[in-house]
């Protein structure tokens, strides 16, 4: 997405709506009194919730008011983590974790694949609106290895067919059932038959 579609998009006024400024305030208790500032990363996963899963500059101004602290540390904190989006994504954000163990396992075929289904460029969103796709580092779920991060939600033991099947439903807005796509449950080893006995075995 160009500098110029990125400005197009920005609001001009942000502000909490009444249930997240509830939880803003939760959140603020939780630390010292003169020391607040330090909520500024859950109040700008906040704000990114709110805002359809992107930061505009808005929010940062308004959260640097709120924790009474600059805006640019807040913007320092919020380009410094790729958690945090400062620019428009699709309604599905694909996350691709690109670190050695999925590497290992296939994930640049899933990059291929992202290329192919949704856009060329990261961070472009798809013609349709729905998605756009990046590479990130470790997801934290290297046994599950390649696997994708989309909105909250992890797809994992992908391969290349598994993953167009996957895109396909959410350039379609019909998303698949999130998970192990070789039917394990959580890490578990997959169920394989003894060359001894032919009998299963954990």
């Amino acid at each position: 997405m160009t500098l110029k579609k990125v400005h197009d998009k920005q609001p001009e006024k942000f502000e909490f709506t009444k249930e997240n400024l509830e939880l803003a305030k939760n959140i603020l208790e939780k630390y010292p009194k003169n020391q607040k500032k330090s909520a500024v990363m859950p109040l700008l996963y906040l704000a990114q919730n709110q805002n359809n899963n992107w930061i505009p500059l808005a929010a940062l101004k308004y959260i640097g008011k709120f924790l009474s602290m600059p805006y640019i540390n807040v913007y320092e904190v919020a380009t410094f983590y790729t958690m945090y989006n400062l620019a428009p994504v699709g309604k599905y954000f694909i996350q691709v974790c690109t670190t050695s163990p999925c590497l290992l396992r296939g994930a640049n075929e899933i990059v291929k694949t992202c290329q192919k289904k949704i856009s060329k460029n990261e961070s472009d969103i798809s013609e349709n609106g729905l998605c756009s796709w990046t590479e990130v580092e470790c997801l934290g779920a290297c046994v599950n290895a390649p696997i994708i991060q989309v909105n909250k939600d992890y797809y994992e033991d992908l391969d290349q067919k598994s993953t167009e099947k996957i895109l396909d439903g959410f350039m379609n807005d019909k998303p698949l059932q999130f998970g192990s796509f070789r039917n394990r449950k959580s890490t578990a080893p997959e169920k394989i038959k003894s060359k001894l006995n032919g009998a299963e075995d954990a």
